[in-house]
């Protein structure tokens, strides 16, 4: 949801930027149209990239650290358990029931290991992710967002569609913050205002830097 939540956005907001910054200086509808497709392309493929990248970088980290792990409960299941025990208590357990817990789990290594992992790294040794997948998602949620106030200007060949463009990125601003807002249970209206003011500032920004550069 986070991933998806940020890709949409993140295209919405850099698209509807990009394209009212190049209309700003009114260098003609094809540019514009050239200048959405562009930035379309390019920001999914840096998303999908950059997201693959980090989670890859992420997951061989994990990997590792569950390797020196799994070395460890070899090498020396003893204390192992010890630390074992010791977590269980730090968690509030009881003294007694922590050791016979950490005692019957050591028994088996690949529990003894995915409760070492769970319990130190904060991660299931079986689930550590799929950077492709991520950088797909990435890349589609972003296309998603940059394709809406991006849609006027694939339909029509002339005249100035910047109003429509507004419409349909303020429209969509308010659908994803009253999303994140109904999510998250902290106000749908107050999060659906926030999301529209903070992708309308950026857009006016542009479009002003972009009027005053000119083509």
């Amino acid at each position: 949801m986070r991933a998806a939540i940020f890709g949409i956005s993140d295209g919405l907001v850099t698209n509807i930027s990009l394209i009212l910054g190049f209309a700003g200086a009114n260098p003609g509808h094809s540019v514009v149209r050239l200048a959405g497709l562009a930035g379309l392309v390019a920001g999914g493929f840096s998303m999908a990239t950059g997201e693959y990248l980090s989670m890859r970088a992420q997951k061989e980290l994990l990997e590792y650290e569950i390797d020196v792990e799994r070395a460890s409960i070899a090498a020396s299941p003893e204390l192992e358990q010890i630390e074992l025990r010791d977590l269980f208590m730090s968690r509030g357990i009881d003294a007694e029931l922590a050791e016979r817990l950490s005692v019957d789990l050591m028994r088996d290594p690949d529990l003894a290991l995915r409760t070492h992992a769970r319990e130190e790294l904060g991660v299931d040794p079986s689930a550590t992710g799929s950077p492709f997948a991520a950088a797909i998602s990435s890349f589609l949620a972003f296309a998603v967002g940059a394709l809406v106030p991006l849609l006027p200007w694939l339909w029509s060949q002339s005249g100035n569609d910047v109003p429509w463009s507004i419409a349909f990125s303020g429209v969509t601003s308010l659908a994803i913050g009253g999303g994140i807002g109904w999510f998250t249970r902290r106000g749908v209206v107050r999060w659906a205002l926030r999301q529209t003011w903070i992708a309308a500032a950026a857009a006016a920004v542009t479009f002003f830097v972009g009027h005053a550069v000119g083509s």
